[in-house]
């Protein structure tokens, strides 16, 4: 298990940081901007990492750092997708705690409390990599399925509670900034995208999370954002979307989702122009991923088929 967070971090005036990678989303921005300016802090900071944006993102928050209501740290980066703008801005947050948060979404009201307020409960503790709390729509219903968390608080690995409990739907978690930082998002090169649960997975063996049943981001998906067209951008970057799938197959993983992070493997090796040999004697699972293998590549002409 991981060593508790330490608390070299203190020395900083900042206890949390809200890390949003943005493209495009000056309009959008505004929301988050008066989310943060309602949580009356000033322990918080706010990081922009700018992907590359053509949209007048600069001037907007050049204007709200000039307002002097809000610390807010702004840096610029060429077009690369969200986990590079992450990797750029991950490696600067001297606060103890990381809260990633999309440029199209905004925090309750409570948000910053409540997360100081676990941090204080469960600071001692070791092995914890965060928490995570509950995402919902702006109507107040839960993003989560089948029904939700088993309970109201409670201590596991996002592997037990997501993947093997079978938990789907996007949560709202707030990482020691010292673990996030230990692990960097993988980057491949001419893929713009990564599912961010590839860091989650590697985290998880080795460090839990507290998972509490308590809304504090609002979640807005919109035409074109990456949730809503996940499964596209990742057939247009398979070697993400392999390593994905050879992180479900590690032993921690129950069998059916080791069977599934299988027959994904064969279906984005295909997409990535791998030859079955190659695929195979390189996913870490052979035997594994040659059962998956088949049903991976039945898989792959019905995506292709179906655009």
């Amino acid at each position: 298990m991981a060593t508790a967070p330490s608390d070299a971090a203190e020395a900083t005036p900042f206890s949390l940081t809200v890390l949003t990678p943005t493209y495009d989303r000056a309009s959008r921005l505004p929301a988050l901007y008066e989310s943060l300016l309602r949580q009356a802090d000033p322990r918080v900071e706010w990081l922009i990492v700018d992907d590359g944006s053509r949209d007048d993102t600069a001037a907007v928050v050049a204007a709200w750092i000039a307002e002097g209501r809000l610390p807010i740290r702004y840096i610029a980066k060429p077009n690369g997708g969200k986990h590079t703008a992450l990797n750029v801005g991950i490696p600067t947050i001297t606060s103890r705690l990381t809260f990633i948060v999309d440029s199209d979404d905004w925090l309750t009201d409570d948000a910053v409390r409540l997360i100081e307020a676990y941090d204080d409960k469960y600071r001692a503790r070791p092995g914890l990599a965060g928490f995570s709390f509950l995402r919902v729509a702006p109507d107040g219903s839960s993003l989560l399925s089948r029904g939700g968390l088993p309970a109201a608080e409670f201590v596991e690995s996002y592997i037990d509670c997501r993947l093997n409990g079978d938990l789907d739907g996007d949560m709202a978690e707030v990482f020691y900034t010292e673990r996030l930082q230990a692990f960097p998002f993988p980057e491949f090169p001419g893929e713009r995208f990564i599912a961010e649960d590839v860091v989650w997975i590697r985290m998880a063996l080795t460090d839990d999370l507290v998972f509490i049943d308590t809304p504090i981001y609002v979640c807005e998906y919109l035409p074109g954002g990456l949730t809503r067209t996940g499964r596209s951008m990742a057939i247009r970057a398979p070697l993400g979307a392999m390593e994905r799938a050879r992180l479900l197959m590690v032993d921690r993983c129950a069998w059916r989702v080791r069977l599934k992070g299988a027959v994904l493997y064969g279906c984005y090796s295909r997409f990535a122009g791998l030859d079955a040999r190659t695929a195979i004697h390189t996913s870490g699972h052979p035997w594994l991923s040659l059962l998956g293998y088949p049903f991976g590549l039945v898989l792959h002409r019905g995506w292709r088929r179906n655009g």
